[in-house]
């Protein structure tokens, strides 16, 4: 088992580094969303989907 840590630490450690940073960008995505914020960045008064994404 060490072995093979020891082996593929490079590949494991970027394989933790984008599981890190795909798991930041969905927190990120659903803290945003829960706000009221849009996903592009823009606001979203003129919108023609602004109904789909803010139900009310």
């Amino acid at each position: 088992m060490i072995s093979f840590l020891v082996d593929n630490w490079g590949s494991i450690l970027v394989g933790l580094i984008l599981i890190a940073l795909v798991a930041g960008v969905v927190i990120k995505l659903r803290r945003d969303k829960k706000r009221g914020k849009s996903s592009c960045g823009c606001g979203c008064e003129n919108c023609p989907s602004h109904g789909m994404c803010h139900k009310k």
